[in-house]
């Protein structure tokens, strides 16, 4: 992937560059899964069997499948990090599982296996369905162009032979080759994937258009200004991937002790075999007292103490619509204290629609006759703004006559006849073209106030007389302002809006939502700045959104939601958490319940540490037999399991509802 973004390889290189890594990737992870599960299946088998009383012979068997299938890999990255003169809790985990099994607590050791085995996979699987998304990235992008040549004729030729000062021809339905300028032609452009807008723009001679963005229903001809490594796709993977590389790293918190923790404890088991040995003691006496030392020191309490709370709280999420991905994203989602939100698609519905029917004084129409006349002529087109207008009249009921003589102008609107009648629909400014009558100045007035508001105005005209303008906006959340209150009290701070959509519509909506810091017209680059514009405060941001053009923020920022109806598949995967049904007002919830699952985790760290101290103690000064000692370490383990699973009942997400909308 890295040739992809740093040099242009040759063309027939290309596929099998972009191909192999991928599949290796995927192949590794499902291989690290299917490991993971069959120790998962053979631990599911012996515990019953053991529970309810069977011959050894019948659930020892699948407690050894257990350890092997599950150990092995966990065992082989310890051994590679002791190699690198590291000691870390795999290995770990896995000396304490075989001790455990020396002494006869097979069941204690397979358990451990099989958490560690089940967190490694799903974490591999996550990293490799997310680099397959940014690579996956880069075929919005076309892979041929159609080049003009300086004798006026054409030749189809591969995006990455394109050169700056090449000119290309973008038929209508077809995406754009290459970032460039437009040297002339006139359509509509939806550049949804890089500005985040939700409708398409108008692009006419000396506009800029971007790679991967699809053309409307006009030609264009563009002069390519950018390398293909260059251009604003290829820079949303390298920043995608770049960020996804260079993020702090984060870990839980009994990981963040685990070297000095496993240090310690091999030479505490060490010191607690050798040392009676010097002074004369017996070699199986000394060995016993050292493998109750390793079981009872062992971090299984505090490992469990850690991963039940956050577990819990991840399954409580998850039951009411937010997929939180792993138990280091739940620990970091009650970090956060700021907020960084999109606009379209997120805090909106990213679905424009009829807000203003404005007929003109004198024009004798009613807001349904206007409107009627206005979506029936509209009809036949695919235009989003034509598909708003239609559906606000079937809403309203109303009967569309048909049209007829249909005709779309890009960049300008639509004519047609009905019911005798011609009928134009398109931008104010174009239709008007600086008419300086009556009706022409009181419609430019009508459609000024709507602009001004932050909405698109569409002129109507009747018989070539303005007859009324319409308002179109994309549609707030109904939660979208409750939301932006909740966390704006949950993180201390006011959270800020981050949107490619223009400074008017951004301005508008962030008053109806109640945001005063807004940042307009950001490309996916400038997101990222303002995110670590924050970061750099000292700020841990969480950056809610669902397009394209916000993967690179949501890779940067300390914690990133990703809206899941409408969010993109690289959203999606770079995203930390997903909403799944899109409902704004889980997010204040998640963040409080992450709080939640924070306190739980150090109560259980002091449950844990007391139980292990004591135990400890008792064993160094006294004599702790392995039964009690066992009792005392299984017992730390079965309260500090059943204290984190408090969170899975409904009450606790109800009461991080409460605290989310205090």
């Amino acid at each position: 992937m890295s040739t992809t973004l740093t040099e242009r390889p040759a063309p027939a290189a290309a596929p099998r560059e972009s191909v192999a890594p991928k599949r290796r990737t995927r192949v590794f992870a499902l291989a690290e899964a299917r490991w993971a599960a069959a120790a998962t299946v053979a631990f599911l088998i012996a515990l019953p069997l053991q529970l309810t009383g069977a011959p050894a012979w019948a659930w020892v068997p699948m407690y050894a499948i257990a350890y092997v299938t599950g150990g092995w890999e966990p065992g082989w990255a310890g051994l590679q990090a002791l190699r690198e003169k590291t000691l870390d809790v795999d290995l770990l985990m896995i000396v304490a599982a075989i001790g455990a099994a020396s002494i006869g607590q097979v069941m204690d050791g397979a358990l451990l296996i099989v958490i560690f085995a089940t967190s490694g996979a799903l974490e591999a699987l996550a990293t490799a369905r997310t680099q397959d998304s940014v690579r996956g990235l880069l075929d919005l992008a076309p892979t041929t162009a159609t080049r003009l040549l300086d004798d006026g004729g054409e030749e189809t030729v591969a995006t990455d032979e394109l050169v700056v000062g090449d000119t290309i021809l973008i038929r209508p339905g077809e995406r754009v080759g290459a970032d460039g300028r437009v040297l002339d032609g006139a359509s509509d452009v939806d550049q949804a994937t890089i500005t985040g807008e939700p409708l398409p723009a108008a692009k006419q001679a000396g506009d800029e258009v971007f790679a991967g963005t699809l053309n409307g229903t006009g030609a264009l001809r563009v002069k390519v200004e950018r390398d293909a490594s260059d251009s604003v796709i290829a820079r949303i993977v390298k920043m995608v991937e770049e960020a996804s590389e260079t993020k702090a790293p984060t870990q839980l918190f009994i990981e963040k002790v685990e070297q000095r923790y496993s240090l310690g404890m091999v030479f505490a088991t060490l010191a607690v075999f050798l040392i009676p040995l010097a002074f004369g003691a017996a070699v199986t006496g000394s060995l016993l007292r050292a493998m109750t030392f390793m079981i009872v020191a062992s971090p299984c309490a505090v490992v469990l103490a850690t991963m039940p709370p956050l577990l819990s709280a991840i399954a409580n999420a998850g039951r009411h619509g937010v997929l939180v991905k792993s138990a280091v994203v739940m620990e970091r989602l009650g970090q956060v204290d700021a907020v960084a939100l999109d606009k379209t698609g997120t805090l909106t519905e990213g679905t424009p629609r009829v807000t203003d029917i404005r007929p003109l004084a004198g024009s004798g129409l009613s807001e349904e006759e206007l409107l009627a006349l206005a979506a029936s002529a509209e009809h036949p087109s695919e235009h989003p703004l034509a598909r708003a207008v239609v559906d606000a009249a079937r809403e309203r009921g109303l009967d569309l006559p048909v049209a007829e003589d249909f005709a779309s102008a890009p960049g300008i609107g639509v004519t047609a006849t009905v019911n005798g009648t011609a009928i134009a629909v398109g931008a104010p400014a174009r239709l008007l073209n600086g008419a300086e009558d009556a009706l022409s100045a009181r419609a430019a007035t009508v459609a000024g106030e709507l602009e001004d508001g932050g909405r698109t105005a569409v002129l109507v005209e009747v018989a070539g007389v303005p007859a009324g303008v319409l308002g179109i906006a994309d549609r707030l959340r109904p939660d979208a302002a409750a939301t932006v209150g909740a966390l704006a009290a949950l993180t201390g701070n006011a959270p800020m809006l981050v949107t490619g959509d223009n400074p008017r519509a951004a301005a508008r909506l962030a008053g109806e939502v109640g945001i005063t810091d807004v940042r307009a017209g950001l490309l996916p680059q400038d997101k990222v700045a303002a995110v670590q514009e924050q970061e750099k405060a000292g700020r841990k941001v969480l950056v809610i959104g669902d397009g394209v053009n916000d993967a690179p923020a949501l890779a940067a920022a300390h914690t990133g939601i990703a809206m899941g109806r409408a969010g993109s598949d690289l959203a999606l995967e770079t995203a930390d958490a997903v909403i799944v049904r899109d409902e704004l007002a889980t997010v204040p919830t998640v963040v409080a319940l992450s709080r939640r699952a924070r306190k739980f985790v150090v109560q259980n760290l002091v449950i844990a540490s007391v139980f292990i101290s004591g135990l400890v103690i008792w064993d160094l000064v006294g004599h702790l037999p392995l039964p009690l000692g066992v009792l005392g370490h299984e017992g730390s383990t079965v309260i500090v399991g059943l204290n984190g699973l408090r969170l899975l009942r409904e009450a606790a997400w109800k009461r991080a509802g409460a605290e989310g909308t205090k």
